[in-house]
């Protein structure tokens, strides 16, 4: 078989690519020194930026969902009359809304790298080629359309952030941090792994639209008998055995591992405060943002025939994530601890209108995000699925830019500070008021206080999918934790307006880069505040695709 590939499809993750290695091999033949570890850094940023490029010309070019790596009908499993192509990689308005967010994320991150590594002590070549391969990762598994590119996407997001939170060489934290993720990671993609085996045992393929329609009885199941019936408490929908529900169950609990949901939530803070200030904002907006991308295209377009196994489990997992992120972090005094299990309570939240996708008939979903969107049939129920699914990249996009707002001036802060604490922040709005004038507003948009408006219209759209979707106490959970969260939002905004002894350090000598970081995030954050309709717009996934 000679399959045929679109270059210009996979464009984004192949310029990645082909910088990492531009970077390693302009590593291995440059003199080191800070001029070397400057350009490898500009070398890094123009990547992201070009791959950047792509994304926006690909979505303005606007001629709908475009695949490759595609099965021909006669090699596929059949799947019934009127089945989509069997294909690995697909680009439409769900990939290209969460590649622009990893990349953004990326540039971000790439400035902050540049001041975490001005001082040596880090190799840079090593750093930015994995931080480049991270990237290639998180912006294939939006597009990947099946669960063997599922998997691969996902470890390639996860394997070299191991790496990169170790490379701060003969530091404790950084050794235990790393060696703790890679652990967690090791048994998530073990579970995952062991899930997707049963799942493909059942339907007898790796194609997400295949899988639906095996799963939701539209064709038959190769690993079912013919005269079997099953009637077992864990029997799942359509007839199948209960091998499906456990199956389901394990993948949904790999992927929580990957983005830090209760009760797969333990390792969080100490990775978090162990690994470089860059890393952790990799891994609350990025890494996050890639293994959330995995799980809608799972539930949603894979398993949607059976939304009401795993509606119920996602609604009890987003109550007590966001409850036990919002109780943890109230009882934090270091600034990183608390933007982790803030970070883990965010999770929260934006599970939620996942959780009302079965009431709302996530049958219909999977139109949403396959090849063939633009069909114009089941445009009610389907937007109603496309409203939560929305809603949920709504509030990942803008918890994005104000997380990273918060990280950049922590890293600001972290260059002058030993410990990095809440109480250091005491007095920041007289030694740097740039900084402090940041942060608070990065605070606020978390907390969706005024003027931090960005956060609070995220949070009104997560409300709105969840009581249309007819979860009224997930919306009440969700208020009340709103509230709690708060507190620690306030409590550290007030720290930083108030009168404090006299430092003899500030955020004085931080590289140019740094600023140019804090600046991106606030102005992100500030523009969602005063034009929400532009991230609520583009997030808007529907039937048309």
């Amino acid at each position: 078989m000679i399959q045929q590939i679109d270059y210009s499809v996979i464009a984004v993750p192949l310029v990645l690519a082909l910088v990492a290695g531009l970077v390693l091999m302009l590593d291995a033949f440059l003199p080191g020194g800070g001029r070397t570890r400057t350009g490898l850094g500009l070398v890094s940023l123009a990547g992201v930026v070009v791959a950047l490029g792509f994304v926006v010309a690909q979505a303005v070019r606007g001629d709908g969902a475009r695949a490759t790596f595609c099965v021909p009908d006669s090699l596929a499993t059949a799947a019934g009359p009127g089945s989509e192509p069997a294909c690995s990689f697909v680009v439409d308005r769900f990939t290209l809304i969460f590649a622009g967010l990893v990349l953004v994320a990326g540039v971000v991150v790439v400035l902050m790298s540049m001041t975490q590594l001005a001082g040596g002590g880090i190799p840079a070549g090593e750093w930015y080629f994995l931080l480049l391969c991270t990237l290639v990762g998180a912006v294939t598994l939006p597009a990947s359309r099946d669960l063997i590119m599922l998997v691969v996407a996902l470890e390639l997001v996860s394997l070299p952030v191991f790496a990169l939170t170790a490379l701060k060489r003969y530091d404790g934290r950084s050794s235990e941090a790393a060696v703790k993720l890679f652990l967690v990671s090791v048994v998530s993609t073990a579970v995952m792994l062991f899930g997707v085996s049963l799942l493909y045992g059942i339907a007898g393929t790796v194609y997400l639209s295949r899988l639906a329609s095996v799963f939701s009885g539209k064709a038959p199941a190769p690993g079912v008998g013919a005269q079997e019936t099953y009637s077992s408490l864990l029997a799942a929908g359509h007839g199948l055995p209960g091998v499906v529900t456990v199956g389901l169950v394990l993948v949904v609990a790999g992927f929580a591992f990957k983005i830090a949901v209760v009760p797969f939530h333990a390792w969080a803070a100490d990775v978090y405060q162990g690994a470089p200030i860059p890393v952790a904002a990799l891994l609350s907006v990025i890494s996050k943002a890639a293994g959330f991308a995995g799980l809608i295209l799972v539930l949603v377009t894979a398993l949607p025939g059976q939304a009401s196994t795993w509606s119920p489990i996602i609604a009890v997992v987003a109550a007590l994530t966001m409850t036990v992120g919002n109780l943890l972090a109230m009882r934090q005094r270091s600034a990183v601890r608390l933007l982790a299990w803030s970070s883990v309570a965010q999770s929260g939240y934006i599970l939620a209108p996942l959780a009302v996708t079965a009431q709302t008939g996530a049958m219909t979903a999977a139109s949403s995000l396959t090849v063939g969107a633009g069909a114009a049939g089941a445009a009610g129920t389907a937007g109603d699925v496309a409203g939560a699914i929305g809603a949920s990249v709504a509030y990942l996009v803008i918890y994005a830019a104000m997380n990273l707002g918060a990280f950049a001036v922590v890293m600001l802060m972290s260059r002058t500070t030993a410990r990095n604490e809440l109480d250091d922040y005491r007095g920041l709005a007289f030694r740097s008021p740039v900084a402090a004038i940041a942060l608070a507003f990065c605070l606020i948009c978390l907390a969706g206080l005024p003027p931090g408006l960005a956060g609070l219209f995220a949070k009104v759209v997560v409300f709105r999918e969840i009581i249309e979707g007819g979860a009224g106490w997930l919306a009440v959970v969700m208020a009340v934790n709103t509230v709690i969260g708060l507190y620690y939002y306030v409590v550290w905004t007030a720290r930083l307006f108030t009168p404090a002894e006299p430092a003899p350090s500030g955020v004085r000598r931080a590289l140019p880069a740094a600023w140019v970081a804090v600046g991106i995030a606030v102005v992100v954050a500030l523009l969602f505040s005063v034009a929400p309709q532009l991230v609520l717009g583009m997030t808007s996934l529907s039937a048309s695709g």
